[in-house]
């Protein structure tokens, strides 16, 4: 709870905001200003500063009523609060890093914002080895860690975070980008992008709670008898499925939004329809069968990451048929947050909120239905992994929508094209995916289902979908793969 206090009220304050707004209102200034847009980020990384600061103290303050909300009784509430305090600082380093990430953005600097997040791993890692070390021949609990032990996992993972951010400020430097605190904020510019990013904040609280309802249905299946097929399977199931979508689609469109933001700037909408485009084709090459091979194989990626401790085969199994149950939904999913840039590159923020209270709404009506249709049955434990598919369905429904209003108002979409790609990416990697099922199935039944069985289910059938769908996309001449075979060949054969 202490971990993820921090994390949640940044995303939801000010999180979405820095990452959706600031990059076009700096890729404006740095366009119209004569001297290339350094006041306008120095006045911006000061005012945003200033909130993530004030955000900071006022948690401090707060942390054990936020702690509460969470119903931690004890000792685990004491310990909770200890930690918190100590990771709320994070809320202003993580607004330092992306605010310092966005204007390197906007410079077409994309390497060190990617790349310092390992920082954080290092320094992380680090410290818990330590307390490894300490305490590994010890039986600890809540009430029995040291203070000098909390302190070493606290303030070591806030370390993380703050040698993250510090990190890019070398390279600020180095692309000759010198940042001084401005105060002079009035008749600068910034009350427009405060106002986007006001439609940036409605946007995050309205799935903040569409999720806070599918939890408290989640949190009802676990308390009615079925402990494991509630809240952390969901959870543990969506952040691997979310994998793919975070190091491929946002990978993309970080490199996309800044030139798209260019092209709105001149009102070239042809440049900003190839770009989406261009996103949408190259990363359905990786998204769509990495979708497949959730479905496929979901029980399998499960086992092999999550059996251990006290998590045994038929829990991880659990959480396979939840990642199986989101599978196909991370196509509309991707697709349709890379196509909200298309709305973000032209400074409408309001636009992404009116599309996201529709996936919310949908999300959440389906997820009753599922519930209330479940509840006292002895099918109740299914109603999460129902759950987990019909957030696919409200995705779809919310990329019909917003391809329609990014279609009117770029006066027209690539759609002929983009249809055809992933209409074969699709067919290669259904074909490729079914047989991978198969062949895992078959190898779980020969070699049994335990850790091991499953590695080696898994391994033969990743092997055969990624196979099977080059095969498939080759002979179907998907031109986006071809491309990608061609540049892997072109880097071996230097």
């Amino acid at each position: 709870i202490g971990l993820n206090l921090p994390n949640m009220l940044y995303i939801l304050i000010i999180g979405g905001a820095l990452n959706a707004v600031f990059v076009p209102q700096l890729v404006r200034s740095m366009h119209r200003d004569r001297d290339g847009g350094t006041a306008y980020a120095s006045r911006l990384l000061t005012l945003i500063l200033s909130g993530v600061l004030a955000l900071t103290v006022l948690t401090e303050l707060f942390t054990p009523q936020l702690v509460d909300l969470f119903g931690l009784k004890g000792v685990n509430r004491q310990l909770g609060i200890d930690l918190g305090r100590m990771f709320m600082p994070q809320i202003f380093f993580l607004g330092l890093f992306v605010v310092l990430g966005q204007i390197l953005n906007a410079k077409g600097r994309f390497g060190p914002m990617m790349w310092t997040p390992v920082l954080t791993n290092v320094v992380v890692i680090a410290s818990t080895g330590a307390y490894w070390y300490l305490n590994h021949n010890k039986d600890l609990t809540p009430s029995t860690i040291p203070a000098s032990d909390v302190r070493l996992l606290g303030l070591g993972v806030t370390l993380g975070i703050a040698v993250q951010a510090l990190a890019l400020l070398p390279y600020l430097r180095a692309a000759g980008i010198r940042l001084t605190l401005r105060f002079d904020w009035r008749g600068a510019g910034l009350g427009k992008a405060i106002t986007l990013a006001k439609w940036t904040l409605l946007f995050v609280l309205v799935n903040q709670i569409g999720l806070a309802v599918v939890m408290r249905y989640a949190s009802d299946v676990g308390n009615a008898g079925y402990e494991h097929w509630g809240v952390a399977a969901y959870n543990n199931a969506y952040m691997i499925w979310g994998l793919p979508q975070a190091l491929i689609t946002v990978s993309v469109i970080t490199a996309l939004l800044p030139r798209m933001s260019r092209a709105a700037v001149d009102n070239d909408l042809a440049s900003v329809r190839e770009d989406i485009s261009y996103g949408l084709r190259v990363t359905g090459v990786a998204i769509v069968p990495a979708a497949f091979a959730f479905l496929a194989l979901g029980p399998q990626i499960a086992v092999v990451l999550f059996q251990h401790g006290g998590v045994n085969i038929d829990n991880a199994h659990i959480i396979g048929y939840m990642l199986s149950a989101f599978g196909l939904g991370l196509i509309p999913f991707s697709a349709q947050f890379l196509m909200l840039r298309g709305f973000y590159a032209f400074e409408d923020t309001k636009s992404p909120f009116t599309i996201n209270i529709w996936i919310s709404a949908a999300n959440v009506a389906l997820s009753s239905i599922v519930f209330y249709s479940l509840r006292g049955s002895d099918k109740e434990r299914w109603a999460v992994v129902a759950m987990c598919f019909v957030y696919g369905v409200a995705y779809c429904i919310g990329l019909a929508i917003t391809a329609q209003k990014l279609k009117r108002k770029l006066h027209g979409l690539d759609g002929r094209r983009i249809t055809q790609t992933y209409v074969r990416l699709i067919a290669a990697s259904a074909v490729a995916g079914a047989a991978a099922f198969i062949v895992a199935l078959y190898v779980n039944r020969m070699v049994g289902q335990s850790w091991l069985g499953s590695t080696i289910a898994l391994a033969a059938g990743g092997t055969i979908l990624a196979s099977l769908f080059l095969v498939c996309s080759r002979l179907m001449r998907v031109e986006e793969v071809e491309q990608l075979l061609g540049s892997v060949r072109a880097k071996l054969g230097r």
